[in-house]
């Protein structure tokens, strides 16, 4: 019997991205089997291949971006000038023999370059063709310059964030690239699914403004509810006290900390004291919430004396939510990471072998895994051209003497 294909197995798509949202997006593409051909030029490669994740120096290539590789795991790598109309010509091939077209230009740039979806339509009526973009392809917003940071901020997200009587604060990572991505992973497959029934294709419109500002659930509920705006409150919740990151023994030691019930917090107060499991100051949430400030003091005062895993070990034995507060090196070394085969350690040919963040799902009767590191600019150019387009040595040739294929 042959082995089990992946769910994408046999779709092919014509990867534009750039930067997060879009390469991250096709990226999971690749991850569940699709073909993903990543078209880029070294004359304006992609803006992560630029990044400063990367090795500076006299052997410093386009090809050792950490942020690059990270986000195009999978994938096949073809350059193609688009500044030229033999580059356009060339995409509207691949579009011919594809199901997915993936872009994350600024509004209007497709169809300045002649790919509009009216015109990818004609050449395929089955194309799907997925914009992602920080605002969408219509509305008033439409042309405004969209980056992550700044939808973060639109989303309504950055005014929950902060400390208590403070301004309004990033979140420390630009989520609304990777919302967008994942978002518009789902909406392609979701279409892929709907033509399988219909033949038709269809124009995907997905938006970071959009993708961000449905993760802000209890904000809009309060609004909505009683057109109220929440405060600001660091690290605390509304409904669950103590609630926080903790410091512990060692340098920059933290442990996360959510008491969820009564209950919960009397199971940790008799651990840290006895006595504070009658302490009125602490009786019921609403209690400790009124005294928020004492009750973290006395929490911090117990983990300051606890190693991070230790104060971890007893306290899930409780059955209070506690884990520590993991740096990046954290998440690379730890087991229940690795056991499950989360971390990817990819060979690169010129960064050599590296760790990634791989695959956020498992299937249990597919193969796991990522298939292959992220593609030097262009290597599988000459490949993709006669495999994918049949193109024979001559036309090859005539490209690369124009410049094409750079």
């Amino acid at each position: 019997t042959s082995a089990p294909r992946l769910p994408l197995a046999g779709v092919r798509v014509v990867d534009l991205t750039w930067v997060w949202a879009g390469t991250f997006g096709s990226m999971n593409l690749a991850h569940l089997g699709a073909e993903v051909i990543h078209i880029e030029s070294a004359k304006r490669p992609d803006l992560y291949r630029r990044s400063v994740f990367r090795r500076i120096g006299e052997d410093a290539s386009l090809n050792q971006s950490g942020m690059f590789n990270q986000w195009n795991q999978g994938k096949k790598g073809v350059a193609l000038d688009l500044g030229t109309e033999e580059g356009i010509e060339t995409v509207k091939d691949f579009v011919r023999t594809s199901d997915v077209v993936t872009q994350n230009f600024a509004t209007g740039v497709m169809e300045r370059l002649g790919l509009g979806y009216d015109v990818l339509r004609e050449i395929n009526p089955g194309i799907i063709l997925a914009s992602i973009s920080g605002y969408g392809q219509s509305g008033p917003y439409r042309d405004y310059i969209g980056y992550g940071p700044a939808a973060t901020s639109l989303a309504g997200i950055s005014a929950v964030t902060g400390y208590v009587g403070g301004g309004a604060a990033e979140v420390g990572v630009s989520m609304p690239d990777p919302n967008a991505g994942i978002t518009a992973a789902f909406a392609i497959v979701s279409a892929l699914a709907r033509r399988d029934e219909t033949g038709e294709g269809d124009h995907l419109d997905i938006t970071l403004f959009e993708a961000s500002a449905v993760c802000g659930l209890e904000a809009w509920m309060q609004y909505a509810l009683n057109g109220t705006q929440p405060e600001r409150i660091g690290n605390r919740d509304p409904w669950m006290a103590p609630h926080g990151c903790f410091p512990c023994r060692g340098e920059d030691q933290w442990v996360a900390i959510a008491c969820t019930s009564d209950d919960e917090w009397a199971r940790l107060a008799a651990l840290i004291d006895p006595a504070l499991v009658d302490d009125p100051r602490f009786a019921s949430l609403v209690d400790r919430k009124a005294n928020e400030d004492a009750l973290e003091d006395v929490v911090a005062a117990w983990t300051r004396e606890q190693d991070r895993w230790q104060a971890t070990s007893v306290l899930q034995s409780l059955g209070i939510a506690a884990f520590p507060t993991y740096t990046c090196k954290d998440i690379v070394e730890d087991v229940h990471m690795n056991a499950r085969g989360f971390i990817e350690r990819l060979p690169h040919p010129e960064v050599g072998t590296r760790a990634h963040t791989g695959i956020p799902w498992r299937l249990s009767r597919r193969p796991n895994g990522v298939r292959s590191p992220a593609p030097c600019l262009g290597a599988d150019t000459e490949d993709a051209l006669r495999e994918v387009l049949g193109y024979d040595d001559a036309k090859i040739a005539a490209l690369r003497a124009a410049d094409v294929l750079t």
